[in-house]
C-alpha cells in the first residue's frame, strides 16, 4: 500500500547565502524524500525562502536598498544552491508568493474567527527621533543576565532569550537615541490555550521526535506559554486582513510556518490531490516530517502545532521532528560578523555534491553539535568514499575489464550475502524512516566493508587461475552487491548511484533487492572517486572565496 508522506524543510532567511549549518540541517529532508519516492510512496516535499523576516529589513536599511531586492536576490541564490546540491523539492517557494499571501490571510482570519486572535493595547518601545515603533531586532541594549550586548529579543553573548521589557539601557539601532515607551495596538495569538494539547503531543511523540526537540519543546512549555503578538509594526510582509491594521503586517513567525500548508496545498492542487484529505489526521497512510535546525525547534514543536489546532481543519500534527544541532566551523561557532563562516556555494566549488551529502550525513549534527573543517571533509572523502566504497566497486570491475574486456559470466550468488542484502533494505530503510540517517549510512558502509572483506577472503586473483567457476561465483556475488549498493545509496548520493547503474546498465528505481541475471557486458569503468591530496589548493580556494564575501 502506498503511503502519503509530507515533508517540510525549514524556510531560511533570504538575507545571506546558505552556509554549512543550513546544509546539515536541511539535507535530511531531501534524503527522506528520495527514499520514500524510491519506495513508490506519494510524497509532497516543500520549502521556500523566508523573505519577510527582520534580518531582511535590517540588511535593506544598511545597504539602502528595498527589502524585496534583498529577498529576491537571495531567494534565487537559494534555489540555485539547493539544485546544485541535488535537492528535489516538489516546490521551493517564497513568502512573497501571491498564493502564499492569499492563503495565509485566509488562515489568519480563520484563527481570528475561531477566537484565538484578539486585540490588545500595551506599551511598546518607540523612537522619538525616527518617529516609529521598534521591533525587537531594531533595539540594542544590555542583557539583564550577563551584562552583554543584546537586541530586544536575545543576548548576543550568553544567547539568553529575552523580552524587550527586560533589556536594560535600550537604544534605537538606527539612530542611537534612547527609546521611550508608547502605547500601541496589536493583535495577539492565544498560545497558552493549547498548552494541554501541546503537552499531549510531546508525550505521544517521545519515540519519533529527536531528543533535542523533545527537550526544547518541554522546556518551552515549562517556562510558561504566553500570548504572542501576531502583528508587527512594519511595511514589509503579508498585509493584515483586518480593518484598522493597514499599517501593520502579519508577524513572520505565523506566516512563515504556515508556508508548509500554503505550498503543500499548491503542490497537491497541481497533482489533483485533495490536500485536506491528504493531511487529515484520520489518514492512516500519512506520515509528516519537519526538518530544521536547533534554533527552529520551538516554532515547529509548539507554535506550528498550536496554529494547526487553532485552524480546526483536522490537519495532522508533526509525526516526526528531524531537528539538527549546530555545526561549528574549525571548532568555533559560525558567525558572519567574525568572518568564521563558509557557504554551501564555496564548498561546491571544492567538492562534488555527493561528497558533501555523504560528509554532512555521516558527520551530521543529529544528537549533538559537530565540527566541520575542510581537512575533515577531505579525510572523510579519502577514507570512506575512495578507500571503502570506491575501492570495492573499482577493484572488482576494473579487474573484469583488464582480464575479460568487461565480460562478466553469470555465476552463483552467495546465499548468505543474498540474505544479508535483503536484510539491509529493511535495516537501512527503518533507520531512514525514523530519521536516524547516520545509523542508516553506517549500516550501509558496514555492508560495503563486508564486501571488501569477502573479496579479500575469496582471493579472486587466485581463483581466476585455479578455478574459473569459483572466480565467476565470487565476481557475480560482488557485482550483485554493487548493483544493490547503487539502490541503497541513492537517497544519500544520487550521482554515485546513477554512475554505478550506468556502468552495470541497470535502471531499477525501487527500494528492493536488485536481482541480476545472465551475463553482463561492461563498456567502461570510470573511477568512482578520486583521492583529494592537494590541501594547499583547497585552502587557497577557500581563502579566495572568503575574500569574495
Amino acid at each position: 500500500m502506498k503511503r502519503d508522506i509530507f515533508i517540510g524543510g525549514a524556510w531560511p532567511y533570504a538575507n545571506y547565502y546558505l552556509h554549512v549549518g543550513h546544509l546539515a540541517a536541511l539535507l535530511p529532508g531531501d534524503i527522506l524524500a528520495k527514499y520514500y519516492r524510491q519506495n513508490g510512496d506519494n510524497v509532497i516535499y516543500v520549502s521556500g525562502s523566508d523573505c519577510h523576516g527582520t534580518p531582511i529589513t535590517e540588511r535593506a536599511k544598511k545597504e539602502k536598498r528595498k527589502p524585496e531586492e534583498i529577498a529576491g536576490h537571495y531567494h534565487k541564490e537559494f534555489a540555485k544552491t539547493f539544485d546544485a546540491l541535488g535537492f528535489e523539492y516538489d516546490k521551493y517557494s517564497a513568502t512573497t508568493d501571491s498564493h502564499h499571501k492569499k492563503i495565509v490571510q485566509e488562515y489568519f482570519l480563520r484563527l481570528l474567527n475561531n477566537g484565538y486572535i484578539y486585540e490588545k493595547e500595551e506599551p511598546q518601545d518607540y523612537c522619538e527621533h525616527c518617529q516609529t515603533f521598534l521591533s525587537d531586532r531594531e533595539i540594542v541594549g544590555t542583557c539583564p543576565h550577563c551584562g552583554g550586548k543584546s537586541t530586544g529579543d536575545q543576548c548576543e553573548e550568553c544567547l539568553a532569550t529575552l523580552n524587550s521589557n527586560e533589556v536594560l539601557d535600550k537604544h534605537c539601532k538606527t539612530c542611537g537615541e534612547e527609546t521611550t515607551m508608547k502605547n500601541n495596538k496589536h493583535l495577539y495569538f492565544k498560545l497558552p490555550a493549547f498548552e494541554k494539547n501541546l503537552q499531549d503531543l510531546i508525550n505521544k511523540n517521545k519515540s519519533t521526535w529527536r531528543k533535542n526537540a523533545l527537550g526544547e519543546a518541554q522546556k518551552y512549555i515549562d517556562m510558561g506559554l504566553v500570548d504572542r503578538a501576531a502583528t508587527r509594526e512594519l511595511d514589509w510582509g503579508v498585509e493584515v486582513p483586518v480593518a484598522g491594521y493597514e499599517d501593520k503586517r502579519i508577524y513572520v513567525w505565523i506566516e512563515a510556518v504556515l508556508g508548509y500548508l500554503t505550498v503543500g496545498q499548491e503542490v497537491a492542487e497541481e497533482r489533483g490531490i485533495d490536500f485536506a484529505a491528504f493531511m487529515n489526521d484520520n489518514n492512516e497512510k500519512l506520515r509528516t516530517y519537519y526538518v530544521h535546525g536547533k534554533d527552529n525547534i520551538p516554532f515547529h514543536t509548539t507554535i506550528y502545532p498550536a496554529l494547526l489546532e487553532g485552524l480546526k481543519l483536522s490537519y495532522r500534527l508533526p509525526d516526526y521532528i528531524v531537528s539538527s544541532a549546530y555545526v561549528n566551523l574549525n571548532n568555533e561557532k559560525m558567525s558572519k560578523s567574525k568572518g568564521n563562516l563558509i557557504t554551501a556555494n564555496e564548498l561546491l566549488e571544492i567538492f562534488d555534491r555527493d561528497t558533501l551529502r555523504f560528509y554532512f550525513t555521516f558527520n551530521g549534527p543529529e544528537t549533538r553539535d559537530t565540527n566541520c573543517s575542510i581537512e575533515e571533509i577531505i579525510q572523510c572523502h579519502n577514507k570512506f568514499l575512495v578507500g571503502i566504497l570506491g575501492n570495492f566497486v573499482n577493484r572488482n570491475l576494473s579487474f573484469i575489464m583488464k582480464k575479460f574486456e568487461g565480460n562478466i559470466t553469470e555465476g552463483q550468488i552467495d546465499e548468505k550475502i543474498q540474505e544479508l542484502t535483503a536484510k539491509e533494505y529493511k535495516v537501512i530503510g527503518n533507520f531512514i524512516e525514523k530519521g536516524e540517517l547516520k545509523n542508516a549510512l553506517n549500516s550501509l558502509m558496514e555492508y560495503v566493508s563486508m564486501g571488501n572483506k569477502y573479496y579479500d577472503e575469496q582471493q579472486p586473483w587466485l581463483q581466476v587461475k585455479n578455478n574459473i567457476n569459483d572466480f565467476n561465483n565470487t565476481t557475480y556475488t560482488c557485482v550483485y552487491m554493487i548493483a544493490n549498493i547503487a539502490n541503497l545509496i541513492a537517497p544519500f548520493m544520487p550521482d554515485t548511484s546513477k554512475k554505478i547503474k550506468e556502468i552495470l546498465k541497470t535502471n531499477q528505481k525501487c527500494w528492493c533487492e536488485e536481482k541480476i541475471v545472465g551475463d553482463i557486458k561492461l563498456s567502461a569503468v570510470p573511477l568512482l572517486f578520486e583521492r583529494i591530496d592537494d590541501k594547499k589548493k583547497v585552502n587557497e580556494l577557500t581563502e579566495n572565496n572568503s575574500k569574495k564575501r
